[in-house]
């Protein structure tokens, strides 16, 4: 990230591309969802991702099942930032996580200010994450005007705020923990990284099978089973070397991009987006729990990610890259706010049987997301704007 001139790798390009579509299809699918349950097929439309199919609804499968293919690609594009991308050199890799501590803990810390003691405490994590897809999205729309270390800084913050939000899912949203099936899932991936790591098995269907195994073990466990899906990801053989067609991992991540940009996360905004705004819709932002998320995203993310920066510039714990100003990193921090598929993800374990505080969660979130990506994208593009006529 200290070149000006940063180098952009095929899969970085790849991936960036994805997810700008990705956010665009997203909003697209979270409006007619939206759309549709507030119209005459509200019910139908509804009751649909309810209908039960091997002893789960539609829904669950979308957030148990697909959710854990997106996580397994959340855990590859860590895994290739950590080995050969971004977050492989220590000195780079620090301003992007010191960034994300920042956009976790500030965001996080408002929510529980204003909750502390009530019932939707338990909703301290929802504007903890960032959403990779629309983040990008929006970036993507200001094109050259935005230097290349920008697209990698925020791709890492979200990359590593992603990270954190997992970890937040594995330790306080455990709902009927069963230590049998705990145990049960981690020995399989302990037995997937003795095939990788000792004897060197290269065959992907092997690992995939495990994957299924871990995934059905943690479901068992009460632990949300999407994390067997990050599990799985780092037992699968990587190749230290870029662009290494020979590498499961590199051939699994290329191959994930469009499915999870194109069919998981469409179906999960369908899947989760979908409810009745009622006419006292005014009433549910005005909850402590929709002011913590609000407050969270649209102010919380931005103060923390610049807060943290800055201090660690200051003393000099890390630097800013050549290319980058202070007002492209409080624009990052902006649009680290789209909350959207993560925060959605977590309201859902919060307030699991709920659906009154749920639907409240997601219209504050959408709306904290849409306007975290507006004022992302007019204060980067008017911000620059300016520099240049004064150039």
């Amino acid at each position: 990230m200290a070149d000006i001139q940063t180098v952009l790798s095929r899969t970085f390009n790849n991936f960036f591309e994805s997810e700008k579509s990705s956010g665009i299809l997203l909003i697209f699918c979270t409006l007619v969802s939206l759309a549709l349950a507030n119209s005459s097929l509200g019910h139908d439309y509804l009751g649909f991702w309810h209908v039960p199919i091997a002893g789960l609804t539609i829904e669950h499968w979308v957030n148990d099942g697909l959710m854990a293919i997106f996580f397994l690609f959340v855990g590859l594009e860590l895994e290739r930032e950590l080995y050969n991308g971004e977050l492989s050199n220590p000195k780079n890799a620090l301003l992007p996580v010191v960034a994300a501590l920042g956009g976790i803990s500030v965001p996080a810390l408002i929510h529980f200010m204003l909750n502390t003691g009530t019932p939707t405490q338990a909703g301290t994590g929802i504007p903890m994450a960032t959403d990779i897809a629309f983040a990008l999205g929006v970036l993507s729309m200001l094109g050259s005007r935005v230097p290349a270390s920008l697209k990698i800084f925020l791709t890492a913050l979200a990359v590593i705020d992603d990270l954190g939000a997992i970890i937040v899912i594995a330790l306080f949203y455990t709902a009927q923990f069963s230590l049998i099936h705990l145990v049960s899932a981690l020995g399989v991936f302990i037995l997937l990284l003795v095939l990788n790591r000792v004897f060197k098995v290269m065959w992907m269907p092997l690992y995939l099978l495990g994957g299924v195994l871990m995934w059905f073990f943690m479901f068992k466990s009460g632990v949300h089973a999407t994390i067997s899906g990050v599990l799985l990801a780092f037992a699968l053989p990587f190749s230290a070397k870029a662009e290494d067609e020979e590498s499961p991992s590199h051939r699994l991540e290329n191959f994930l991009h469009k499915p999870v940009a194109f069919m998981i996360l469409p179906l999960f905004a369908l899947a989760n987006t979908g409810f009745i705004i009622g006419p006292a819709w005014q009433n549910s932002l005005a909850s402590r729990n929709s002011w913590g998320i609000i407050a969270g995203l649209v102010f919380g993310k931005p103060a923390g990610i610049t807060l943290a920066c800055f201090l660690a510039v200051v003393i000099n714990v890390c630097q800013l890259p050549l290319d980058l100003k202070w007002r492209h990193i409080f624009g990052a921090g902006l649009l680290g706010g789209i909350g959207f598929t993560m925060s959605i993800f977590i309201a859902n374990l919060a307030f699991s049987g709920k659906a009154e505080i749920i639907d409240a969660s997601k219209l504050a979130i959408l709306l904290s997301s849409l306007a975290a990506g507006t004022l992302g994208f007019l204060w980067l593009k008017l911000s620059n704007s300016e520099i240049q006529s004064m150039e």
